[in-house]
Protein backbone atom coordinates (compact mmCIF):
# COMPACT_ATOMS: atom_id res chain seq x y z
CA UNK A 1 0.00 0.00 0.00
CA UNK A 2 1.35 3.45 -0.83
CA UNK A 3 0.77 7.06 0.05
CA UNK A 4 -1.35 7.83 -2.98
CA UNK A 5 -3.55 4.77 -3.05
CA UNK A 6 -4.21 4.57 0.68
CA UNK A 7 -5.45 8.10 1.34
CA UNK A 8 -7.94 10.59 -0.03
CA UNK A 9 -6.93 14.09 -1.10
CA UNK A 10 -8.18 15.36 2.26
CA UNK A 11 -6.09 12.76 4.08
CA UNK A 12 -3.06 13.73 2.02
CA UNK A 13 -3.60 17.37 2.95
CA UNK A 14 -3.74 16.45 6.60
CA UNK A 15 -0.65 14.28 6.16
CA UNK A 16 1.26 17.11 4.49
CA UNK A 17 0.30 19.57 7.22
CA UNK A 18 1.30 17.11 9.94
CA UNK A 19 4.69 16.44 8.37
CA UNK A 20 5.35 20.15 7.84
CA UNK A 21 4.53 20.84 11.48
CA UNK A 22 6.82 17.98 12.49
CA UNK A 23 9.56 19.63 10.44
CA UNK A 24 9.00 23.00 12.11
CA UNK A 25 9.06 21.52 15.60
CA UNK A 26 12.07 19.30 14.86
CA UNK A 27 14.05 22.27 13.56
CA UNK A 28 13.23 24.37 16.62
CA UNK A 29 14.08 21.50 18.96
CA UNK A 30 17.34 20.71 17.14
CA UNK A 31 18.52 24.30 17.47
CA UNK A 32 17.09 25.02 20.91
CA UNK A 33 17.82 21.91 22.94
CA UNK A 34 20.43 20.13 20.85
CA UNK A 35 18.60 16.83 21.28
CA UNK A 36 18.02 16.24 17.59
CA UNK A 37 14.79 16.84 15.72
CA UNK A 38 14.57 13.15 14.90
CA UNK A 39 13.15 12.41 18.31
CA UNK A 40 10.09 14.36 17.14
CA UNK A 41 10.09 13.14 13.54
CA UNK A 42 10.41 9.40 14.20
CA UNK A 43 7.26 8.98 16.33
CA UNK A 44 5.29 11.32 14.05
CA UNK A 45 6.33 9.36 10.96
CA UNK A 46 5.70 6.06 12.70
CA UNK A 47 2.10 7.03 13.44
CA UNK A 48 1.55 8.54 9.99
CA UNK A 49 2.82 5.36 8.33
CA UNK A 50 0.53 3.31 10.54
CA UNK A 51 -2.43 5.48 9.52
CA UNK A 52 -1.84 4.94 5.80
CA UNK A 53 -1.37 1.20 6.20
CA UNK A 54 2.38 0.62 5.87
CA UNK A 55 3.18 -2.86 7.16
CA UNK A 56 4.31 -2.98 10.78
CA UNK A 57 7.41 -5.01 9.86
CA UNK A 58 8.96 -2.05 8.00
CA UNK A 59 7.11 0.91 9.52
CA UNK A 60 9.80 1.74 12.04
CA UNK A 61 12.58 1.19 9.48
CA UNK A 62 11.03 3.76 7.11
CA UNK A 63 10.52 6.22 9.97
CA UNK A 64 14.16 5.85 11.05
CA UNK A 65 15.59 6.08 7.52
CA UNK A 66 13.47 9.09 6.53
CA UNK A 67 14.28 10.87 9.79
CA UNK A 68 18.01 10.36 9.26
CA UNK A 69 17.72 11.86 5.78
CA UNK A 70 15.79 14.87 7.10
CA UNK A 71 18.45 15.43 9.76
CA UNK A 72 21.14 16.15 7.13
CA UNK A 73 19.99 19.69 6.18
CA UNK A 74 18.66 20.37 9.70
CA UNK A 75 22.00 19.56 11.31
CA UNK A 76 23.86 21.62 8.72
CA UNK A 77 21.64 24.62 9.37
CA UNK A 78 21.85 24.25 13.15
CA UNK A 79 25.63 23.69 13.08
CA UNK A 80 26.23 26.83 11.02
CA UNK A 81 24.13 28.90 13.42
CA UNK A 82 25.99 27.57 16.48
CA UNK A 83 29.39 27.86 14.78
CA UNK A 84 28.81 31.57 14.20
CA UNK A 85 28.50 31.91 17.98
CA UNK A 86 31.67 29.90 18.59
CA UNK A 87 29.72 27.12 20.31
CA UNK A 88 31.10 24.15 18.33
CA UNK A 89 34.09 22.29 19.79
CA UNK A 90 35.92 21.46 16.56
CA UNK A 91 38.80 19.72 18.34
CA UNK A 92 36.34 17.24 19.88
CA UNK A 93 34.68 16.74 16.50
CA UNK A 94 38.06 15.78 15.00
CA UNK A 95 38.76 13.33 17.83
CA UNK A 96 35.34 11.69 17.77
CA UNK A 97 34.48 11.69 14.04
CA UNK A 98 36.08 8.36 13.09
CA UNK A 99 34.79 6.27 16.04
CA UNK A 100 31.39 7.93 15.67
CA UNK A 101 31.19 6.91 12.00
CA UNK A 102 32.22 3.38 13.02
CA UNK A 103 29.31 3.38 15.44
CA UNK A 104 26.99 4.61 12.69
CA UNK A 105 28.05 1.76 10.40
CA UNK A 106 27.41 -0.77 13.16
CA UNK A 107 24.09 0.87 13.99
CA UNK A 108 23.01 0.81 10.33
CA UNK A 109 23.79 -2.89 10.10
CA UNK A 110 21.89 -3.68 13.30
CA UNK A 111 18.93 -1.53 12.21
CA UNK A 112 18.80 -3.41 8.93
CA UNK A 113 18.54 -6.85 10.54
CA UNK A 114 16.42 -5.86 13.56
CA UNK A 115 12.65 -6.22 13.59
CA UNK A 116 10.41 -3.16 13.70
CA UNK A 117 9.43 -4.06 17.25
CA UNK A 118 13.07 -4.15 18.31
CA UNK A 119 13.74 -0.72 16.81
CA UNK A 120 10.67 0.70 18.56
CA UNK A 121 11.83 -0.70 21.89
CA UNK A 122 15.35 0.68 21.33
CA UNK A 123 13.84 4.09 20.61
CA UNK A 124 11.67 4.03 23.72
CA UNK A 125 14.41 2.66 25.98
CA UNK A 126 16.56 5.68 25.17
CA UNK A 127 13.81 8.27 24.74
CA UNK A 128 12.22 7.68 28.15
CA UNK A 129 15.43 8.26 30.18
CA UNK A 130 16.09 11.34 28.03
CA UNK A 131 12.59 12.58 28.87
CA UNK A 132 13.29 12.10 32.59
CA UNK A 133 16.62 13.92 32.23
CA UNK A 134 14.97 16.85 30.48
CA UNK A 135 12.11 17.08 32.99
CA UNK A 136 13.94 16.39 36.24
CA UNK A 137 17.66 16.73 35.57
CA UNK A 138 19.68 19.81 36.43
CA UNK A 139 21.73 21.33 33.65
CA UNK A 140 24.61 21.80 36.11
CA UNK A 141 24.61 18.12 37.24
CA UNK A 142 28.04 16.49 36.82
CA UNK A 143 29.54 13.00 37.08
CA UNK A 144 33.00 14.13 35.89
CA UNK A 145 34.92 17.32 35.25
CA UNK A 146 35.95 16.44 31.70
CA UNK A 147 35.09 14.11 28.84
CA UNK A 148 36.81 10.70 28.73
CA UNK A 149 39.99 10.44 26.66
CA UNK A 150 41.52 7.62 24.65
CA UNK A 151 39.45 4.45 24.42
CA UNK A 152 36.81 5.90 26.74
CA UNK A 153 36.26 8.83 24.42
CA UNK A 154 36.21 6.59 21.34
CA UNK A 155 33.69 4.29 22.99
CA UNK A 156 31.49 7.26 23.90
CA UNK A 157 31.57 8.51 20.31
CA UNK A 158 30.78 5.06 18.89
CA UNK A 159 27.91 4.66 21.34
CA UNK A 160 26.44 8.01 20.35
CA UNK A 161 26.74 7.14 16.65
CA UNK A 162 25.35 3.61 16.91
CA UNK A 163 22.40 4.29 19.18
CA UNK A 164 21.45 7.47 17.33
CA UNK A 165 21.43 5.66 13.98
CA UNK A 166 19.18 2.89 15.29
CA UNK A 167 16.80 5.52 16.67
CA UNK A 168 16.85 7.71 13.55
CA UNK A 169 18.00 10.77 15.48
CA UNK A 170 20.85 13.26 15.56
CA UNK A 171 23.61 12.81 18.11
CA UNK A 172 22.30 15.42 20.51
CA UNK A 173 19.76 13.21 22.26
CA UNK A 174 22.52 10.98 23.59
CA UNK A 175 25.48 13.35 23.17
CA UNK A 176 24.24 16.41 25.04
CA UNK A 177 23.55 14.56 28.31
CA UNK A 178 26.93 12.79 28.07
CA UNK A 179 28.78 16.05 27.47
CA UNK A 180 27.00 18.12 30.11
CA UNK A 181 27.39 15.39 32.74
CA UNK A 182 31.13 15.46 31.96
CA UNK A 183 31.46 19.17 32.56
CA UNK A 184 30.85 20.66 29.10
CA UNK A 185 28.82 23.90 29.36
CA UNK A 186 25.30 23.45 28.04
CA UNK A 187 25.56 25.91 25.14
CA UNK A 188 28.83 24.36 23.96
CA UNK A 189 27.35 20.87 24.28
CA UNK A 190 24.30 21.87 22.23
CA UNK A 191 26.45 23.51 19.55
CA UNK A 192 28.86 20.59 19.31
CA UNK A 193 25.99 18.10 19.17
CA UNK A 194 24.64 19.89 16.11
CA UNK A 195 27.81 18.82 14.28
CA UNK A 196 27.31 15.23 15.47
CA UNK A 197 24.13 15.25 13.40
CA UNK A 198 26.09 15.63 10.16
CA UNK A 199 28.51 12.85 11.06
CA UNK A 200 25.63 10.51 11.92
CA UNK A 201 22.89 11.33 9.44
CA UNK A 202 24.80 11.16 6.15
CA UNK A 203 26.32 7.65 6.47
CA UNK A 204 23.26 6.54 8.44
CA UNK A 205 20.96 7.55 5.56
CA UNK A 206 23.13 5.68 3.06
CA UNK A 207 23.03 2.61 5.28
CA UNK A 208 19.22 2.67 5.52
CA UNK A 209 18.91 3.10 1.75
CA UNK A 210 21.14 0.06 1.16
CA UNK A 211 19.39 -2.02 3.84
CA UNK A 212 15.93 -1.48 2.37
CA UNK A 213 16.80 -1.32 -1.33
CA UNK A 214 14.98 -4.50 -2.40
CA UNK A 215 12.41 -4.70 0.37
CA UNK A 216 8.83 -5.33 -0.71
CA UNK A 217 5.93 -3.23 0.52
CA UNK A 218 7.73 0.10 0.77
CA UNK A 219 5.61 3.26 0.46
CA UNK A 220 5.64 5.01 -2.91
CA UNK A 221 8.56 7.40 -3.49
CA UNK A 222 10.86 5.41 -1.24
CA UNK A 223 14.53 4.71 -1.90
CA UNK A 224 15.27 1.83 0.40
CA UNK A 225 13.99 2.80 3.84
CA UNK A 226 14.08 6.53 3.01
CA UNK A 227 10.79 8.00 1.87
CA UNK A 228 11.34 10.99 -0.39
CA UNK A 229 7.87 12.48 0.17
CA UNK A 230 8.42 12.58 3.92
CA UNK A 231 11.89 14.01 3.39
CA UNK A 232 10.60 16.69 0.99
CA UNK A 233 7.99 17.87 3.50
CA UNK A 234 10.04 17.68 6.70
CA UNK A 235 13.56 18.72 5.68
CA UNK A 236 12.86 22.27 4.36
CA UNK A 237 10.85 23.27 7.43
CA UNK A 238 13.50 21.82 9.75
CA UNK A 239 16.27 23.61 7.85
CA UNK A 240 14.54 26.98 8.11
CA UNK A 241 13.60 26.73 11.78
CA UNK A 242 16.82 25.22 13.19
CA UNK A 243 18.65 28.61 13.24
CA UNK A 244 15.66 30.16 15.02
CA UNK A 245 15.93 27.49 17.69
CA UNK A 246 19.68 28.08 17.94
CA UNK A 247 19.05 31.81 18.40
CA UNK A 248 16.51 31.15 21.15
CA UNK A 249 18.94 28.76 22.85
CA UNK A 250 21.32 31.65 23.50
CA UNK A 251 18.75 34.11 24.81
CA UNK A 252 15.94 32.26 26.61
CA UNK A 253 15.34 30.28 29.77
CA UNK A 254 14.38 26.81 28.60
CA UNK A 255 13.18 25.04 31.73
CA UNK A 256 9.46 25.06 30.91
CA UNK A 257 10.07 24.00 27.33
CA UNK A 258 12.28 21.13 28.54
CA UNK A 259 9.41 19.82 30.69
CA UNK A 260 6.81 20.13 27.93
CA UNK A 261 9.11 18.45 25.44
CA UNK A 262 9.88 15.68 27.95
CA UNK A 263 6.17 14.94 28.37
CA UNK A 264 5.77 14.77 24.58
CA UNK A 265 8.68 12.33 24.26
CA UNK A 266 7.36 10.11 27.05
CA UNK A 267 3.85 9.93 25.62
CA UNK A 268 4.94 9.17 22.05
CA UNK A 269 7.55 6.60 23.16
CA UNK A 270 5.08 4.78 25.41
CA UNK A 271 2.46 4.76 22.67
CA UNK A 272 5.01 3.29 20.25
CA UNK A 273 5.87 0.50 22.70
CA UNK A 274 2.17 -0.17 23.31
CA UNK A 275 1.57 -0.50 19.55
CA UNK A 276 4.33 -3.07 19.05
CA UNK A 277 3.69 -5.09 22.20
CA UNK A 278 -0.10 -5.09 22.26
Amino acid sequence: MDFLNSASSSDLGTLALGLLLAGVVSGLIAGLLGVGGGIVVVPVLYNVLATIGVDESIRMHVAVGTSLAAIIPTSLSSMRAHAKRGAVDWSLIKQWAVPMVAGVIAGSFLAGIASGSTLAIVFASVALPVAMFLALGREDARIANHLPHGMGGAASAALIGGVSTMMGIGGGTVGVPIMTLCGVPIHRAVGTASAFGIIISLPGTIGMIVNGWHHAGLPMYSIGYVNLLGFALIAPASFVFAPIGAHLAHMASRRRLRVVFAVFIAITALRMVYDVLF
